[in-house]
Protein backbone atom coordinates (compact mmCIF):
# COMPACT_ATOMS: atom_id res chain seq x y z
CA UNK A 1 0.00 0.00 0.00
CA UNK A 2 1.36 3.42 -1.00
CA UNK A 3 2.38 5.62 1.92
CA UNK A 4 0.53 8.93 2.10
CA UNK A 5 2.73 11.86 3.08
CA UNK A 6 0.23 14.45 4.25
CA UNK A 7 1.68 17.95 4.02
CA UNK A 8 -1.49 20.05 4.02
CA UNK A 9 -1.86 20.62 7.75
CA UNK A 10 -2.65 24.31 7.23
CA UNK A 11 -5.87 23.20 5.52
CA UNK A 12 -6.84 20.75 8.25
CA UNK A 13 -5.32 18.25 10.65
CA UNK A 14 -6.20 14.69 11.59
CA UNK A 15 -8.16 14.47 14.81
CA UNK A 16 -6.06 13.00 17.61
CA UNK A 17 -7.08 9.60 18.96
CA UNK A 18 -7.10 10.96 22.51
CA UNK A 19 -9.46 13.72 21.41
CA UNK A 20 -11.85 11.36 19.65
CA UNK A 21 -11.95 9.02 22.65
CA UNK A 22 -12.93 11.92 24.92
CA UNK A 23 -15.67 12.96 22.49
CA UNK A 24 -17.36 9.58 22.00
CA UNK A 25 -19.26 9.38 25.32
CA UNK A 26 -20.91 12.72 24.56
CA UNK A 27 -22.73 11.27 21.57
CA UNK A 28 -24.67 8.58 23.48
CA UNK A 29 -23.88 8.41 27.19
CA UNK A 30 -23.64 12.09 28.20
CA UNK A 31 -25.90 13.53 25.50
CA UNK A 32 -27.90 16.01 27.55
CA UNK A 33 -28.76 19.54 26.49
CA UNK A 34 -26.50 21.88 28.49
CA UNK A 35 -29.46 24.24 28.96
CA UNK A 36 -31.59 21.62 30.73
CA UNK A 37 -31.84 21.84 34.51
CA UNK A 38 -31.96 18.07 35.17
CA UNK A 39 -28.81 16.13 36.10
CA UNK A 40 -28.15 14.83 32.57
CA UNK A 41 -28.28 18.37 31.23
CA UNK A 42 -26.12 19.74 34.02
CA UNK A 43 -23.49 17.06 33.37
CA UNK A 44 -23.37 18.37 29.82
CA UNK A 45 -23.11 21.96 31.11
CA UNK A 46 -20.12 20.97 33.24
CA UNK A 47 -18.40 19.52 30.16
CA UNK A 48 -18.98 22.72 28.18
CA UNK A 49 -17.59 24.89 30.95
CA UNK A 50 -14.56 22.64 31.39
CA UNK A 51 -13.78 23.05 27.69
CA UNK A 52 -14.28 26.81 28.01
CA UNK A 53 -11.66 26.86 30.77
CA UNK A 54 -9.29 24.78 28.65
CA UNK A 55 -9.58 27.15 25.68
CA UNK A 56 -9.23 30.22 27.89
CA UNK A 57 -6.13 28.87 29.63
CA UNK A 58 -4.49 28.10 26.29
CA UNK A 59 -4.58 31.74 25.15
CA UNK A 60 -4.21 33.54 28.49
CA UNK A 61 -7.87 34.53 28.74
CA UNK A 62 -10.65 34.15 31.30
CA UNK A 63 -13.38 31.52 30.71
CA UNK A 64 -16.07 34.21 30.52
CA UNK A 65 -14.26 35.74 27.54
CA UNK A 66 -14.63 32.60 25.37
CA UNK A 67 -17.63 32.17 23.06
CA UNK A 68 -17.98 28.92 21.12
CA UNK A 69 -18.76 29.16 17.39
CA UNK A 70 -18.90 26.84 14.39
CA UNK A 71 -15.31 27.68 13.38
CA UNK A 72 -12.83 30.36 12.45
CA UNK A 73 -14.83 31.82 9.58
CA UNK A 74 -17.86 32.36 11.79
CA UNK A 75 -15.68 33.93 14.47
CA UNK A 76 -14.13 36.32 11.95
CA UNK A 77 -17.55 37.31 10.61
CA UNK A 78 -18.92 37.83 14.10
CA UNK A 79 -16.00 39.98 15.26
CA UNK A 80 -16.18 42.36 12.32
CA UNK A 81 -19.93 42.52 11.85
CA UNK A 82 -20.58 42.56 15.58
CA UNK A 83 -18.48 45.66 16.17
CA UNK A 84 -19.76 47.47 13.08
CA UNK A 85 -23.40 46.79 13.85
CA UNK A 86 -22.97 47.99 17.42
CA UNK A 87 -21.23 51.19 16.30
CA UNK A 88 -23.55 51.85 13.36
CA UNK A 89 -23.71 55.55 12.58
CA UNK A 90 -20.62 56.32 14.66
CA UNK A 91 -17.78 54.19 13.32
CA UNK A 92 -17.98 53.47 9.59
CA UNK A 93 -14.33 52.64 8.94
CA UNK A 94 -12.51 49.27 9.03
CA UNK A 95 -8.76 48.72 8.74
CA UNK A 96 -7.43 45.36 7.55
CA UNK A 97 -4.61 43.96 5.42
CA UNK A 98 -4.65 43.00 1.76
CA UNK A 99 -3.62 39.40 2.49
CA UNK A 100 -6.22 38.34 5.06
CA UNK A 101 -8.12 35.07 4.85
CA UNK A 102 -11.27 35.39 2.75
CA UNK A 103 -13.37 35.02 5.90
CA UNK A 104 -12.14 38.51 6.76
CA UNK A 105 -11.79 39.98 3.27
CA UNK A 106 -15.23 38.91 2.08
CA UNK A 107 -16.81 40.15 5.30
CA UNK A 108 -15.13 43.53 4.82
CA UNK A 109 -16.32 43.63 1.22
CA UNK A 110 -19.86 42.91 2.39
CA UNK A 111 -19.59 45.74 4.91
CA UNK A 112 -18.55 48.08 2.09
CA UNK A 113 -21.87 47.35 0.42
CA UNK A 114 -23.53 48.43 3.66
CA UNK A 115 -21.81 51.80 3.52
CA UNK A 116 -18.62 51.12 5.46
CA UNK A 117 -15.24 52.35 4.30
CA UNK A 118 -12.46 49.74 4.34
CA UNK A 119 -8.72 50.39 4.22
CA UNK A 120 -6.78 47.40 2.84
CA UNK A 121 -3.21 47.88 4.01
CA UNK A 122 -0.37 46.74 1.75
CA UNK A 123 2.32 44.38 3.03
CA UNK A 124 6.05 44.19 2.38
CA UNK A 125 7.78 41.54 0.25
CA UNK A 126 7.59 39.09 3.15
CA UNK A 127 3.90 39.67 3.81
CA UNK A 128 4.24 41.81 6.94
CA UNK A 129 2.05 44.77 7.81
CA UNK A 130 3.85 47.94 8.92
CA UNK A 131 2.30 49.00 12.26
CA UNK A 132 2.88 52.66 11.33
CA UNK A 133 0.62 52.17 8.31
CA UNK A 134 -2.12 51.17 10.73
CA UNK A 135 -1.51 54.25 12.88
CA UNK A 136 -1.49 56.55 9.86
CA UNK A 137 -4.83 55.25 8.60
CA UNK A 138 -6.68 55.61 11.89
CA UNK A 139 -9.52 58.09 11.83
CA UNK A 140 -12.25 59.43 14.07
CA UNK A 141 -14.67 56.95 12.51
CA UNK A 142 -12.48 53.82 12.72
CA UNK A 143 -14.59 51.10 14.34
CA UNK A 144 -12.30 48.07 14.19
CA UNK A 145 -8.86 46.91 13.07
CA UNK A 146 -8.54 43.29 11.95
CA UNK A 147 -5.12 41.83 11.07
CA UNK A 148 -4.33 38.12 11.09
CA UNK A 149 -1.72 36.72 13.47
CA UNK A 150 -0.17 34.36 10.94
CA UNK A 151 -0.84 34.06 7.24
CA UNK A 152 -2.44 30.80 6.18
CA UNK A 153 -0.61 30.64 2.83
CA UNK A 154 2.92 31.93 3.34
CA UNK A 155 3.16 31.50 7.11
CA UNK A 156 4.36 35.01 7.90
CA UNK A 157 3.86 36.15 11.50
CA UNK A 158 2.45 39.66 11.83
CA UNK A 159 3.51 42.27 14.45
CA UNK A 160 0.29 41.79 16.39
CA UNK A 161 1.36 43.19 19.76
CA UNK A 162 2.61 46.42 18.14
CA UNK A 163 -0.60 46.85 16.18
CA UNK A 164 -2.60 46.09 19.31
CA UNK A 165 -0.77 48.76 21.29
CA UNK A 166 -1.59 51.33 18.59
CA UNK A 167 -5.24 50.29 18.65
CA UNK A 168 -5.41 50.52 22.45
CA UNK A 169 -3.92 53.99 22.45
CA UNK A 170 -6.52 55.11 19.90
CA UNK A 171 -9.39 53.39 21.70
CA UNK A 172 -10.19 51.28 18.63
CA UNK A 173 -11.14 47.61 18.94
CA UNK A 174 -8.57 45.18 17.54
CA UNK A 175 -9.38 41.70 16.23
CA UNK A 176 -6.93 39.08 15.04
CA UNK A 177 -7.61 35.93 13.06
CA UNK A 178 -5.35 33.49 14.94
CA UNK A 179 -6.68 30.33 13.31
CA UNK A 180 -3.24 29.35 12.01
CA UNK A 181 -1.38 30.51 15.12
CA UNK A 182 -3.16 28.70 17.96
CA UNK A 183 -1.46 25.38 18.57
CA UNK A 184 1.54 26.36 16.43
CA UNK A 185 3.08 29.23 18.42
CA UNK A 186 2.52 30.66 21.91
CA UNK A 187 -0.59 32.85 22.04
CA UNK A 188 -1.31 35.35 24.83
CA UNK A 189 -4.18 37.74 24.33
CA UNK A 190 -2.82 40.18 26.93
CA UNK A 191 0.69 40.31 25.49
CA UNK A 192 -0.79 40.66 22.02
CA UNK A 193 -3.04 43.58 23.10
CA UNK A 194 -6.05 42.11 21.30
CA UNK A 195 -9.72 42.70 22.06
CA UNK A 196 -10.99 39.79 19.97
CA UNK A 197 -9.33 36.64 18.61
CA UNK A 198 -10.61 33.85 16.35
CA UNK A 199 -9.55 30.21 16.56
CA UNK A 200 -10.64 26.87 15.07
CA UNK A 201 -10.20 23.37 16.52
CA UNK A 202 -9.47 21.47 13.32
CA UNK A 203 -6.18 23.35 12.90
CA UNK A 204 -4.75 21.74 16.06
CA UNK A 205 -5.98 18.15 15.72
CA UNK A 206 -9.46 18.79 17.06
CA UNK A 207 -12.80 18.19 15.33
CA UNK A 208 -14.13 20.23 12.43
CA UNK A 209 -17.11 22.51 12.83
CA UNK A 210 -16.14 24.03 16.17
CA UNK A 211 -14.22 27.20 16.98
CA UNK A 212 -14.30 30.11 19.35
CA UNK A 213 -14.20 33.87 19.52
CA UNK A 214 -12.37 35.52 22.40
CA UNK A 215 -13.97 38.83 23.38
CA UNK A 216 -12.08 40.71 26.07
CA UNK A 217 -14.02 41.53 29.21
CA UNK A 218 -14.96 45.19 29.10
CA UNK A 219 -15.60 45.33 25.36
CA UNK A 220 -18.46 42.83 25.19
CA UNK A 221 -20.93 45.71 25.19
CA UNK A 222 -19.33 47.00 21.98
CA UNK A 223 -20.03 43.76 20.08
CA UNK A 224 -23.56 42.80 18.97
CA UNK A 225 -24.91 39.28 19.18
CA UNK A 226 -24.54 36.86 16.29
CA UNK A 227 -27.58 34.55 16.47
CA UNK A 228 -30.80 35.21 18.36
CA UNK A 229 -33.23 32.69 19.80
CA UNK A 230 -31.79 31.51 23.09
CA UNK A 231 -29.56 32.36 26.02
CA UNK A 232 -26.59 30.24 24.96
CA UNK A 233 -23.12 31.84 25.02
CA UNK A 234 -24.40 34.55 27.34
CA UNK A 235 -27.21 35.40 24.92
CA UNK A 236 -24.81 36.39 22.13
CA UNK A 237 -24.99 33.19 20.06
CA UNK A 238 -28.18 31.20 20.36
CA UNK A 239 -28.42 27.51 19.53
CA UNK A 240 -27.92 24.23 21.35
CA UNK A 241 -24.21 23.69 21.91
CA UNK A 242 -22.31 21.16 19.80
CA UNK A 243 -21.38 19.22 22.91
CA UNK A 244 -19.06 16.49 21.53
CA UNK A 245 -17.15 19.00 19.39
CA UNK A 246 -16.77 21.46 22.26
CA UNK A 247 -15.37 18.68 24.46
CA UNK A 248 -12.99 17.69 21.66
CA UNK A 249 -11.80 21.25 21.18
CA UNK A 250 -11.01 21.58 24.86
CA UNK A 251 -8.95 18.39 24.94
CA UNK A 252 -7.17 19.20 21.66
CA UNK A 253 -6.11 22.70 22.67
CA UNK A 254 -4.94 21.54 26.10
CA UNK A 255 -2.76 18.85 24.51
CA UNK A 256 -1.46 21.26 21.87
CA UNK A 257 -0.32 23.82 24.44
CA UNK A 258 1.16 21.18 26.74
CA UNK A 259 3.28 19.77 23.89
CA UNK A 260 4.00 23.10 22.19
CA UNK A 261 7.70 23.56 23.07
CA UNK A 262 8.65 20.08 21.86
CA UNK A 263 6.33 20.23 18.87
CA UNK A 264 7.55 23.66 17.77
CA UNK A 265 11.20 22.59 17.91
CA UNK A 266 10.57 19.40 15.93
CA UNK A 267 8.42 21.01 13.24
CA UNK A 268 10.73 24.00 12.82
CA UNK A 269 13.68 21.66 12.23
CA UNK A 270 11.73 19.68 9.62
CA UNK A 271 10.59 22.91 7.98
CA UNK A 272 14.12 24.27 7.72
CA UNK A 273 15.40 21.01 6.28
CA UNK A 274 12.64 20.99 3.69
CA UNK A 275 13.18 24.62 2.69
CA UNK A 276 16.96 24.26 2.47
CA UNK A 277 16.66 21.05 0.47
CA UNK A 278 14.23 22.53 -2.05
CA UNK A 279 16.25 25.71 -2.57
CA UNK A 280 19.47 23.73 -3.05
CA UNK A 281 18.15 21.00 -5.32
CA UNK A 282 15.82 22.98 -7.62
CA UNK A 283 17.02 26.03 -9.59
CA UNK A 284 14.91 29.18 -10.00
CA UNK A 285 12.86 28.73 -6.85
CA UNK A 286 11.99 31.43 -4.32
CA UNK A 287 10.77 31.14 -0.75
CA UNK A 288 7.55 33.03 -0.08
CA UNK A 289 6.98 34.61 3.31
CA UNK A 290 9.36 35.80 5.98
CA UNK A 291 12.51 33.63 6.24
CA UNK A 292 12.42 33.49 10.05
CA UNK A 293 9.23 35.18 11.30
CA UNK A 294 7.03 32.39 9.99
CA UNK A 295 4.94 29.51 11.28
CA UNK A 296 7.02 26.48 12.33
CA UNK A 297 5.44 24.15 9.79
CA UNK A 298 4.95 26.40 6.77
CA UNK A 299 6.90 25.95 3.53
CA UNK A 300 5.72 28.04 0.57
CA UNK A 301 7.81 28.27 -2.59
CA UNK A 302 7.30 29.51 -6.13
CA UNK A 303 8.87 27.35 -8.83
CA UNK A 304 9.30 29.03 -12.18
CA UNK A 305 8.16 27.57 -15.50
CA UNK A 306 5.42 25.31 -14.18
CA UNK A 307 1.84 25.49 -12.99
CA UNK A 308 0.92 24.71 -9.41
CA UNK A 309 -2.10 22.52 -10.15
CA UNK A 310 -0.09 20.24 -12.43
CA UNK A 311 2.58 19.96 -9.76
CA UNK A 312 0.01 19.02 -7.13
CA UNK A 313 -1.50 16.29 -9.30
CA UNK A 314 1.88 14.74 -10.02
CA UNK A 315 2.80 14.80 -6.35
CA UNK A 316 -0.56 13.28 -5.45
CA UNK A 317 0.20 10.31 -7.71
CA UNK A 318 3.31 9.79 -5.55
CA UNK A 319 1.30 10.01 -2.33
CA UNK A 320 2.53 13.50 -1.43
CA UNK A 321 -0.34 15.80 -0.48
CA UNK A 322 0.18 19.56 -0.57
CA UNK A 323 -1.59 22.66 -1.85
CA UNK A 324 -0.98 25.57 -4.21
CA UNK A 325 -1.59 29.29 -4.40
CA UNK A 326 -2.92 28.82 -7.89
CA UNK A 327 -6.66 29.32 -8.08
CA UNK A 328 -7.38 27.39 -11.28
CA UNK A 329 -9.60 24.83 -9.59
CA UNK A 330 -11.84 27.59 -8.26
CA UNK A 331 -12.58 28.84 -11.76
CA UNK A 332 -10.44 31.96 -11.36
CA UNK A 333 -7.61 32.87 -13.68
CA UNK A 334 -5.90 34.83 -10.93
CA UNK A 335 -3.49 33.20 -8.49
CA UNK A 336 -3.60 33.76 -4.75
CA UNK A 337 -4.26 37.32 -3.59
CA UNK A 338 -1.58 36.71 -0.94
CA UNK A 339 1.13 35.97 -3.49
CA UNK A 340 0.09 38.93 -5.62
CA UNK A 341 0.04 41.03 -2.45
CA UNK A 342 3.72 40.35 -1.75
CA UNK A 343 4.62 41.48 -5.27
CA UNK A 344 4.82 38.25 -7.26
CA UNK A 345 3.93 38.30 -10.95
CA UNK A 346 1.04 36.15 -12.15
CA UNK A 347 3.45 33.78 -13.87
CA UNK A 348 5.56 33.12 -10.76
CA UNK A 349 2.60 33.04 -8.41
CA UNK A 350 0.92 30.35 -10.52
CA UNK A 351 3.88 28.05 -9.85
CA UNK A 352 3.52 28.07 -6.07
CA UNK A 353 3.59 25.07 -3.74
CA UNK A 354 2.58 25.06 -0.08
CA UNK A 355 3.73 22.17 2.10
CA UNK A 356 2.65 22.42 5.73
CA UNK A 357 4.02 20.06 8.35
CA UNK A 358 2.23 18.63 11.36
CA UNK A 359 2.82 16.47 14.42
CA UNK A 360 2.69 13.19 12.43
CA UNK A 361 5.32 14.10 9.84
CA UNK A 362 8.78 12.55 10.03
CA UNK A 363 12.33 13.11 8.81
CA UNK A 364 11.93 10.13 6.48
CA UNK A 365 8.91 11.77 4.87
CA UNK A 366 10.78 15.04 4.36
CA UNK A 367 13.64 13.08 2.77
CA UNK A 368 11.17 11.36 0.44
CA UNK A 369 9.78 14.72 -0.68
CA UNK A 370 13.29 16.04 -1.32
CA UNK A 371 13.99 12.98 -3.47
CA UNK A 372 10.79 13.11 -5.52
CA UNK A 373 10.04 16.84 -5.91
CA UNK A 374 13.11 17.70 -8.06
CA UNK A 375 12.25 14.85 -10.45
CA UNK A 376 8.67 16.05 -10.81
CA UNK A 377 9.81 19.64 -11.41
CA UNK A 378 12.33 18.53 -14.07
CA UNK A 379 9.65 16.49 -15.82
CA UNK A 380 7.10 19.30 -15.86
CA UNK A 381 9.62 21.90 -16.94
CA UNK A 382 10.60 19.70 -19.87
CA UNK A 383 7.04 20.16 -21.15
CA UNK A 384 6.95 23.90 -20.56
CA UNK A 385 7.45 26.17 -23.59
CA UNK A 386 8.77 28.85 -21.23
CA UNK A 387 11.62 26.77 -19.83
CA UNK A 388 14.83 26.92 -21.82
CA UNK A 389 17.12 25.15 -19.41
CA UNK A 390 18.27 21.53 -19.45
Amino acid sequence: MKEIIYLDNAATTAIRREVMEEMLPYFREHYGNPSSIHSVGQDARLAVEKARRQVASAIGAEPGEIYFTAGGSESDNWAIRGVCQKSAGKGKHIITSAIEHHAVLHTCQAMEKDGYRVTYLPVDEFGRVNPMDVKNKLGEDTAVITVMAANNEIGTLEPISEIGAIAQEAGVLFHTDAVQAVGAIPVDVSAWNVDMLSLSAHKFHGPKGIGALYIREGVRGRVSGLIYGGAQERSLRAGTENLPAIVGMGVAIELAVKELPEHQAKITALRNRLIDGILKSIPEVRLNGHPTQRLPGNVNVSIRYLEGEALLMRLDLLGIEGSSGSACTSGSLDPSHVLLGIGLSHEIAHGSLRLTLGRDNTEAQVQKVLEELPKVVTSLRAMSPLHKGP
